[in-house]
């Protein structure tokens, strides 16, 4: 009887130094985009390191070509909302260093492992995150995390401790320190770290307040 061949190890780019560093994700998502960059400034002065613009954004993919230009080396920047190959690869022509999807596509993950770039599928299951690990996710993106909470994290990191999870959804500055202490590998924050500073009259100061508040949140907690 011959052996079942025992499975190789997929193609996996690792989560980047800057986001194990600084270990939050901002993600820019609105109906407009001219306000991207002003935003995108206001996270980097204030030292967020990591930053996702999505696909369902007008014009995300120009901005990330125009911060590419600009920003690109102190700054991750991804792409979100990818659901197709293509969309990889226009992410990554664009200048995305990481893509990020609501769920499990596989060929998306073998995409960005394609092009060397780190890949975060959306899961919520146990079975969802190991599929997405097992495929060659850089890491696994909890998604709807807010609705489950950091000990929904706790039980799925006792039996899948090895899997870096970022949760993602509804989660602000006083949330932050509960999901690291809980095992989160890092935290995706939009809306309540964003605000309205997308907006044409969002205030950036109230948006440089935040960005504050969670680097002091992430700084002291799940170390």
């Amino acid at each position: 009887m011959t052996a079942d061949p025992v499975p190789s190890e997929p193609v996996r780019v690792p989560m980047s130094t800057a986001l194990l560093a600084t270990r939050v994700v901002a993600i820019l998502r609105a109906g407009d985009s001219a306000r991207a960059e002003a935003v995108v400034d206001v996270l980097v002065d204030g030292g967020i390191r990591c930053i996702e613009l999505t696909m369902t954004t007008p014009g995300a993919l120009d901005v990330v070509e125009r911060l590419a230009a600009r920003v690109a080396d102190v700054v991750d920047l991804g792409v979100g909302t990818v659901l197709t190959a293509a969309e990889v690869d226009r992410a990554v022509d664009a200048g995305a260093c990481f893509v990020v999807s609501p769920s499990v596509v596989p060929a998306v993950i073998g995409a960005a492992a394609r092009h060397g770039i780190a890949s975060y599928p959306g899961a919520l299951t146990p079975t969802e995150i190991h599929g997405a690990w097992s495929l060659g996710a850089s890491a696994v993106k909890l998604f709807p995390a807010g609705s489950f909470g950091p000990g929904y994290l706790a039980a799925l990191r006792a039996p899948l401790p090895h899997i870096p999870i970022v949760p993602t959804g509804g989660i602000g500055a006083g949330e932050a320190a509960a999901w690291l202490d809980a095992g989160a590998a890092a935290l995706g924050m939009g809306g309540p770290l964003i605000g309205d500073a997308m907006t044409a009259t969002g205030d950036l100061g109230a948006l440089a307040e935040r960005v504050r508040a969670v680097c002091a949140a992430v700084a002291g907690a799940g170390r």
